[in-house]
């Protein structure tokens, strides 16, 4: 399911796998088509290193967001990306052993973004994160 207008996209996925690869699709595409293609990967990676993070530990659905700020919003030129959970905890980010398979997604969110958070909402959390747009 998807919803686009403007300068906000939004889409939701159920707790599969496969969600993974199609919210890296949907937001390169959705980047592509807003011109903004040289944030297109590092926010696709982001989203991924989220969706995963989702899968892993809350149960469907998962929801993905992407906003741009419009002209003159004083805002900046800032894209902001937003994946929701059903799961009420924040996540925590923690130190990856230089061995682990896992845990090194939210270190890649907060050196790769602008910034990045958490916040809890009615029906579970969203982790955000900001990419500067190219200017």
């Amino acid at each position: 399911m998807s919803d686009t207008e403007g300068d906000r996209a939004e889409w939701s996925f159920p707790a599969d796998p496969g969600a993974v690869r199609t919210a890296r699709a949907v937001v390169r595409r959705q980047l592509g088509t807003w011109h903004l293609d040289g944030v297109s990967d590092t926010a696709a990676l982001l989203v991924s290193e989220l969706v995963t993070n989702a899968l892993r530990h809350a149960t469907g659905p998962i929801g993905v967001r992407l906003i741009r700020p419009a002209p003159r919003s004083g805002l900046g030129d800032i894209l902001l990306v937003e994946v929701s959970d059903p799961l009420p905890e924040p996540p925590r980010e923690r130190e990856a052993r230089p061995d682990d398979e896992s845990g090194r997604g939210l270190q890649l969110v907060a050196s790769a973004s602008r910034r990045w958070g958490s916040r809890p909402d009615d029906t579970g959390k969203t982790v955000w994160f900001e990419l500067v747009l190219p200017g």
